[in-house]
């Protein structure tokens, strides 16, 4: 019986036989490509969701304030692996915590727990995934504040990563496998947090990373030099010296309302141009291997606006010199928000996993 149902494999279409032949060494892909496993977390580029609980859909009536077309669940099925959000106190008694886009007034997203409660539905469903997360501490909370929010959400420090009490200058850090294998898959900045002993994995942003900058109105205007924390004339060189890692901020805000009343919002009129792979005034392949050849590295982080357009997952994929992708979903390129009801893809690969599985149980039955 053994022989006979693995002569019959033998006999599966190749593309099936080559799925099943796969399924093992697909099974240790870390954050979609088994290339990047043995890489340390500071060795690869991320893709990050600017303000990503922040959507401009019908849930917001198409708010100008929104900064993505899709939620964070989607954006990380999609392949973003950094996610950030601002932390205000609602305006109504000033003591809870929401994740909220400049003012509560403004564009509320509701709780922070719930939103870390969401990141962490996903990443217990994908476990060979590592996710950094990136708080703007616009309410000034404290580390404990922070933490009661990720105790709220059922984040406990068995899931974030909590570095060896190293600073950026000798912080060594571990492979992505090295994260998954301990299972401590979420790593954490706030910016900013003078005082994180009472919850060590809420690391300061600025003693391990710094910023370009990121108020940037016109294409031709994208810098590779450090904004934050410190615009200092050369402070970028300074900083990579140092083992700080670099965050590309690479999202364009347009003005409106006049001389007297300018408001800054989401450009998402050029954002076709603003996250393609090449081509066009302030693109992201060009502005990504600006920066490259400025730091003598890739960008740690990248950091964009309506992360499906472009898309923009196609430059990160080329600096980490990812060619093959396993469990990513495709998401929409168009440059709208989905329609009501609308379906995401299948990812390729698991549906190619699922039709060989199909038919190595059939003929293990008879």
């Amino acid at each position: 019986m053994l022989f006979k149902n693995l002569a019959s494999v033998l006999l599966l279409p190749a593309a099936i036989r080559a799925a099943v032949t796969n399924l093992t060494s697909s099974s240790i892909a870390c954050n979609n490509s088994p290339s990047l496993c043995s890489k340390r977390y500071d060795q690869i580029t991320y893709l990050g969701a600017h303000d990503s609980p922040f959507l401009r859909d019908a849930s917001t009536d198409y708010s100008t304030s929104g900064n993505q077309y899709y939620n964070s669940t989607v954006q990380l099925s999609g392949g973003v692996r950094l996610l950030t959000a601002q932390v205000q106190l609602t305006d109504n008694d000033g003591t809870e915590l929401h994740v909220c886009h400049s003012s509560c007034s403004l564009l509320d997203a509701g709780r922070l727990s719930d939103w870390l409660g969401e990141v962490r539905v996903w990443m217990e469903s994908n476990p060979n995934e590592v996710v950094t997360l990136l708080l703007v501490n616009g309410a000034g909370a404290s580390a404990s504040d922070l933490a009661s929010q990720y105790q709220r959400a059922g984040i406990t420090t068995d899931l974030a990563y909590t570095p060896s009490g190293l600073t950026s200058g000798t912080q060594s850090w571990p492979t992505l496998q090295s994260l998954i294998s301990g299972g401590t898959r979420l790593v954490n900045f706030v910016a900013s947090l003078s005082d994180n002993a009472a919850a060590p994995y809420l690391m300061n942003e600025f003693t391990y990373i710094f910023e370009n900058n990121y108020e940037t109105t016109t294409p031709s205007s994208f810098s590779c030099e450090a904004f934050r924390p410190s615009d200092a004339p050369g402070y970028a060189t300074e900083a990579i010296s140092g083992n700080k890692m670099p965050l590309m901020n690479h999202f364009l805000y347009q003005e409106t309302g006049g001389d007297f009343l300018s408001i800054e919002s989401p450009n998402a009129t050029y954002v076709t141009t603003t996250n393609a792979p090449s081509g066009g005034i302030g693109n992201l392949g060009t502005a990504a291997d600006t920066c490259n050849e400025y730091y003598g590295r890739n960008p740690t982080y990248i950091l964009v606006d309506f992360f499906n357009v472009g898309p923009a997952m196609a430059t990160v994929d080329r600096l980490n010199g990812v060619t093959t992708v396993v469990g990513r979903t495709r998401v929409s390129t168009a440059n709208e928000a989905p329609s009501s009801g609308a379906s995401l893809v299948v990812p390729e690969s698991r549906a190619v996993w699922s039709v060989a599985l199909t038919f190595l149980l059939a003929f293990t039955l008879f």
